[in-house]
């Protein structure tokens, strides 16, 4: 059985990663939009660190785990979370504003209420 505190915190950490994206993409309106200007950039570039952040944690969660937690909650692509974390930290130079626009719009939503979810139900 995994530690229950340290299984939380993890949760945790991927809950308040998760929601940093959520506000810093909030005033981009278009994929264009991260490189209008620098301010735009830096919002991007935090952004992907809080996706290498998430594809950390997660296959740290994984682990503590033994693979048998984020299973019992196929809702959410596990592996493609995993995977972004791989192509930003291998090939950032080659980062399309495109993908990481729709991952904030299409993806981080469903990211936070799977781990809500599975915090409550972890209680």
């Amino acid at each position: 059985m995994p530690d229950k505190r340290l299984v939380s915190e993890i949760l945790g950490q991927i809950l308040e990663a998760a929601k940093r994206i959520e506000r810093r993409s909030a005033a981009v309106q278009v994929p264009a939009d991260f490189l209008k200007n620098d301010e735009n950039l830096d919002k991007l570039d935090a952004i992907c660190m809080m996706l290498i952040a998430i594809g950390e944690s997660l296959k740290n969660l994984d682990k503590v785990t033994g693979g048998t937690l984020l299973s019992r909650y196929p809702q959410f692509d596990w592996k493609g979370a995993n995977g972004v974390r791989d192509v930003i930290s291998h090939h950032y130079f080659d980062l399309n504003a495109d993908v990481v626009f729709a991952i904030c719009r299409e993806r981080i939503p469903g990211l936070i209420g799977t781990i809500e979810a599975i915090k409550k139900d972890l209680g």
